[in-house]
């Protein structure tokens, strides 16, 4: 498990530690682990780091220190280092003391600086630490723009990136690595901050730190959580999973969140809806029943809205009366909008919300109406404002519904709301997920997303965990379906993939997921 922490638990981690060490140690471990990085980087390019060029772009403080002294150990290894200094009046002493000695190179004029910076075989990111808010200023910002053919290497964070949120309110410079100490930056693993942060190394630097408040699941702990039947297991005890989806003008939402249901390790699924003919034809061992949820028997989790249309209300009031987890999708959240969040209240069981962006706006303004249903005065906030600030998106949705949240898209978020006593956030850790692909942005890939969720949900995993476990197992599956460097895929080849990936991640065979990604989750 990859886990981030926010700034400011690194930094009470990093002073507690700093009382105990002699001066200047944290700083010199940092520098080591990054000069190794970079050396590493640098023979793989090159063959040698001997006679490489590299350029340090050091802002003010700590950060442009940790670059400074990784540049003078690279120096030392016959390197051909500049430093750039953008602040020249408060660049890090120590660091740049360390550069002279070690016969580096350092210059102030900019226009010097971008001509070394274009044809340098690696550049340090040294302008900006985890402490800056906003995007790069004026004098850093031609660098965000120029031509470069060498690699980036990001220190702790790509300056211009929100350590905390991945937030990116200007320009930013984009890495191809970045070389985080002591732990993961929520930043780096969410969107857009992680497509500016390319491949993503952690330096262990000895902190102590809290519990994480962000955390992306690997092979492992995703191995831990799935269903496996035991030996006196039967299909009603493995769970049943109740599916109301699909409509007269989708009828293939049915059959999609069908087959995700039927690949979620429930042990049987029960479809209502108007596509019973169609799912029954394509997959016998469905349970249909006539009407709605409320005459179905009796099911462990529903799923409700994909492909739903206007019977999509009534299927989302029968299946939120029932006492048992209801994930909610499509048109069942555009019905949940409509009402507000006091459609969900006085519920017991879980609920969980899977809405893209273009969702999450309207359930936001529905959030914003009286008495549990949205005012027509209010005014959905933009998709690409919530795109933006994913992680506080999702935080925000959790809160307003009661409710857990699976935001999809590049970076797949999964939120718990807070305690009902409204103190401390969050209830448990923000799950963001490491897999996908940008070829998920097609037809039906959601509500297979949506049958996977709901299956785990039957099978007895948590809201969050569901979520999770089944947004990794679908971006697995789209990667491997899509393979490399990437094809088109459709939701059905997405579905088909799902048992090779669930093995392979029981086994550990498959790769872990890199950090840099292209893409998400079903849009």
């Amino acid at each position: 498990m990859r886990c981030a922490h926010r700034v400011d638990q690194v930094r009470a981690a990093e002073a507690e530690l700093m009382a105990r060490l002699p001066e200047g140690t944290l700083m010199q471990r940092a520098a080591t682990g990054l000069a190794v990085t970079c050396a590493r980087l640098l023979t793989r390019r090159r063959g040698r780091v001997y006679g490489s060029r590299v350029v340090v772009l050091a802002g003010s403080g700590d950060n442009g220190g940790d670059a400074l002294y990784a540049g003078a150990e690279l120096a030392r290894r016959g390197a051909r280092v500049t430093a750039v200094l953008l602040a020249p009046g408060r660049a890090h002493g120590g660091g740049l003391a360390a550069l002279r000695a070690a016969r580096g190179r350092v210059v102030v004029e900019q226009e010097v600086g971008l001509a070394d910076f274009s044809c340098a075989d690696l550049v340090l990111d040294g302008i900006v630490g985890i402490g800056g808010r906003g995007g790069l200023r004026p004098e850093a910002e031609p660098y965000a723009r120029a031509a470069r053919t060498g690699v980036v290497v990001a220190v702790d964070v790509p300056s211009g990136v929100d350590a905390d949120t991945g937030e990116v309110a200007g320009a930013a410079l984009r890495a191809d690595v970045t070389v985080c100490f002591g732990t993961y930056k929520p930043g780096l693993l969410i969107d857009p901050g992680a497509s500016y942060a390319g491949a993503v190394q952690l330096v262990g630097i000895g902190l102590e730190l809290p519990p994480a408040g962000v955390v992306a699941l690997q092979h492992a702990d995703v191995a831990a959580l799935l269903p496996v039947p035991g030996a006196e297991s039967d299909k009603y005890r493995r769970g049943v999973v109740g599916v109301a989806a699909g409509s007269a003008r989708y009828p293939g939402a049915a059959l999609l969140a069908v087959a995700g249901a039927l690949r979620g390790g429930a042990g049987a699924v029960r479809y209502v809806g108007t596509a019973a003919e169609e799912v029954v034809r394509r997959f016998p061992e469905t349970l249909v029943t006539e009407g709605g949820p409320a005459g179905a028997g009796r099911v462990q989790a529903w799923v409700v809205g994909p492909g739903g249309g206007e019977g999509a209300g009534r299927a989302l009031a029968e299946a939120l009366a029932a006492d048992v987890p209801v994930l909610v999708d499509a048109d069942g959240l555009t019905e949940l909008a409509r009402l507000g969040p006091g459609a969900l209240a006085g519920r017991t069981a879980p609920t969980l919300l899977t809405p893209h962006t273009g969702e999450a706006a309207r359930l936001l303004a529905g959030a914003g109406g009286d008495g549990g249903t949205r005012s027509e005065q209010a005014r959905p906030p933009a998709a690409d404002e919530l795109a933006a600030a994913r992680l506080a998106t999702a935080r925000r949705l959790a809160a307003a519904y009661r409710a857990t949240v699976l935001l999809k898209g590049s970076t797949t978020v999964v939120a718990d709301p807070p305690p009902a006593s409204g103190r401390g956030y969050p209830q448990g850790a923000v799950r963001v997920n490491p897999t996908g692909t940008a070829w998920l942005a097609t037809a039906g890939s959601g509500d297979i997303l949506a049958g996977l969720a709901g299956s785990l949900l039957a099978a007895g995993l948590s809201a969050p965990d569901a979520a999770a476990v089944a947004a990794y197992l679908h971006g697995l599956a789209a990667r491997h379906t899509a393979a490399v460097p990437g094809a088109p895929v459709t939701a059905s080849e997405v579905a088909a993939a799902l048992p090779a990936v669930w093995n392979d991640v029981r086994a550990g065979a498959a790769p872990e997921p890199r950090s840099r990604r292209a893409g998400g989750t079903g849009r």
